[in-house]
C-alpha cells in the first residue's frame, strides 16, 4: 500500500475524525499480538465505512473478515441499539483479541462473530441486509460477492477492500492478483450494480444493488 504518497496519507488520517480510544488501543494490541497487522482497517477507511453506514441507513450489516474487529466495531457504532452485525472470521488468534474488544464496547452488543470458513457460514445465514463488507481471502472475493449480493436489499451497499492491491491489479502476476482483477472486471460488467472504486488506502470498491 505504498502507491499513495506518505504525506497526503498523513494529511487525510490528521484530517479524519478520530476513532476514540478503544479503536486505537485495539489497534496498538493488533500490532502487537497479530501477524500481518496491516490487516487491519484503520481510522480513514473504517470511519468511511461507518459514514456508509449511516448513509445507508443501515441496520443490518454482513462482514466477511473480521481480523481483530477494528471494522466491525466501526460499523456497529453507525447501528441503531436493536440493530445487527454478523461478522465472520476463521483464525482463532484474531477472533480472541476481536471477541475481547467486543466485549469492551458498548457497542459489541450489536454483533455476533461466527467462526469457521465464511462460505459456509453464509450458508446458515438468513433475511435481508442493508450492507456488507468483504475484506478476507482475495482468491474468494468473486465467491463472497455472489453468495452476498442476493442477501442485500435494493439500494444497499457492499464494500469490498483492498481492490487495487498495491497496485498488482495492473500488471496481475500470482493467483491472488488476479482473482481481485477478475473481481474487478466482473463488478464492472454487473448490470444488477453501479460501483465506484476508491483509491482510498488499498482500494475500496463501493458497490451498490439496483
Amino acid at each position: 500500500m505504498d502507491f499513495i504518497d506518505e504525506k497526503i496519507e498523513e494529511y487525510a488520517f490528521n484530517h479524519t475524525s478520530y476513532e476514540g480510544d478503544l479503536l486505537k488501543q485495539l489497534e496498538e494490541e493488533t500490532y502487537e499480538k497479530l501477524e500481518i497487522p496491516q490487516m487491519t482497517t484503520g481510522r480513514i477507511e473504517a470511519r468511511l465505512l461507518k459514514l456508509l453506514a449511516r448513509l445507508v441507513n443501515a441496520r443490518r450489516i454482513l462482514e466477511i473478515g473480521t481480523f481483530a474487529g477494528y471494522s466491525a466495531l466501526s460499523m456497529a457504532e453507525a447501528l441503531p441499539e436493536e440493530g445487527e452485525l454478523i461478522t465472520c472470521e476463521m483464525d482463532p488468534e484474531a477472533i480472541v483479541v476481536a471477541k475481547k474488544y467486543f466485549g469492551m464496547s458498548a457497542h459489541g452488543k450489536k454483533i455476533r462473530l461466527m467462526e469457521g470458513p465464511a462460505l459456509d457460514s453464509l450458508k446458515s445465514i438468513s433475511g435481508q441486509f442493508d450492507m456488507a463488507f468483504i475484506d478476507a481471502d482475495k482468491e474468494n472475493y468473486s465467491n463472497y460477492y455472489e453468495a452476498i449480493l442476493p442477501m442485500i436489499r435494493s439500494g444497499g451497499l457492499i464494500a469490498v477492500d483492498n481492490v487495487l492491491w498495491s497496485g498488482r491489479v495492473l500488471n496481475p502476476i500470482d493467483k491472488s492478483d488476479k482473482a481481485i482483477h477478475q473481481f474487478n472486471e466482473q463488478v464492472i460488467q454487473d448490470e444488477r450494480v453501479e460501483s465506484v472504486l476508491l483509491t482510498v488506502r488499498d482500494g475500496l470498491n463501493c458497490i451498490v444493488k439496483n
